[in-house]
């Protein structure tokens, strides 16, 4: 895979090409039911002008929430397509500026494998996206095996994007907007379950993204090598290496690094798997640009951005 030696690259951006409305019409997903949250206005021009504006050399695109699955295989394998098909469009107008992550119509496995084989194969995908729970499966559950063992095999770049829980808490504001809480508890929840299930030392090949500054795992981390270890002979859970499984990990900037999740990360992970995430455009353009000049103009951060938006997002890109 070519890499991307010397530029910026923002490893958490979203198209919202028409046929990803099409596709949730199709399956009957109301987004703002779905998230609690609306979708915002996008345009591949108002894309690039707001990378030129926040210094990005190149975008690599993912669809965001709503999964596109409703319990109907051939629909979601036929929005996923579409999306594909779409995202490719834009990627080989701008070559310079766009390469995407492929949506999968995972909980589908012979689906999400054919569209696999043909994203990565013959539209040029850079990688797949997949969310947190896909219908209810959560990433590290072993009925997804056959599809990380081919990840895996491919040696492929996962990006990982928060989708709510299917059941939710009701008269609560985290149970009605998703992006408040239930996005990064879902992050963690489907991170915590890959590493109880030794997922990623299983599928060493893949190199998987998690976004918003790791969500709560850098709080949870030792709470989870804890209970772990509590556990282990007692039948609930297998014995885990939790902090082998954690390093494999990388993590985007995407949502709000300062003042602490950044300084929370840097904590429990290394400064090297951490790449730059806008969340563009549902952070809108000023404010995800802003964001990232603040975090380049503070002293005790230039060195590290530096390294995040070039040299780290190269390894990645690189494989």
């Amino acid at each position: 895979m070519e890499t991307a030696t010397g530029k910026t690259v923002d490893f958490h951006a979203h198209p919202l090409p028409g046929s990803f409305l099409a596709g949730m019409e199709a399956l009957g997903i109301d987004p703002v039911e779905e998230d609690g949250f609306p979708l915002p206005a996008w345009s591949e021009q108002a894309h690039l002008a707001f990378m030129d504006e926040a210094g990005i050399d190149v975008s690599l695109l993912s669809i965001s929430s709503p999964h596109l699955y409703s319990g109907d295989g051939p629909a979601a394998r036929a929005a996923a397509r579409a999306v594909n098909e779409d995202m490719a469009r834009l990627c080989r107008n701008r070559p310079d500026r766009f390469r995407f992550a492929a949506s999968l119509p995972v909980p589908d496995l012979d689906g999400a494998l054919e569209e696999t084989a043909y994203a990565l194969d013959e539209l040029g995908a850079a990688g797949v996206k997949l969310a947190t729970n896909m219908g209810g499966v959560y990433l590290g559950d072993p009925a997804l095996d056959g599809l990380m063992a081919e990840l895996d095999r491919r040696q492929a770049l996962v990006i990982l994007h928060p989708c709510r829980a299917r059941e939710r808490p009701v008269g609560v504001i985290t149970g009605a907007v998703a992006p408040m809480f239930e996005f990064p508890a879902d992050t963690t929840r489907a991170v915590l379950n890959l590493m109880a299930h030794r997922t990623l030392t299983r599928y060493p090949g893949i190199r998987l993204v998690v976004p918003h500054c790791g969500s709560f795992l850098p709080y949870m981390l030792q709470r989870f090598i804890g209970i772990s270890r509590a556990l282990e002979g007692t039948g609930v859970m297998e014995p885990v290496d939790a902090r082998a499984e954690f390093d494999r990990l990388w993590f985007d900037l995407a949502g709000d690094p300062e003042p602490a999740a950044l300084k929370s990360l840097l904590l429990v992970a290394d400064p090297g798997r951490i790449v730059y995430g806008s969340d563009y455009p549902y952070t809108p353009g000023p404010a995800a640009a802003g964001k990232k000049r603040a975090l380049e103009g503070r002293e005790e951060y230039r060195a590290l951005m530096e390294r995040v938006c070039r040299d780290n997002a190269a390894a990645l890109l690189g494989g």
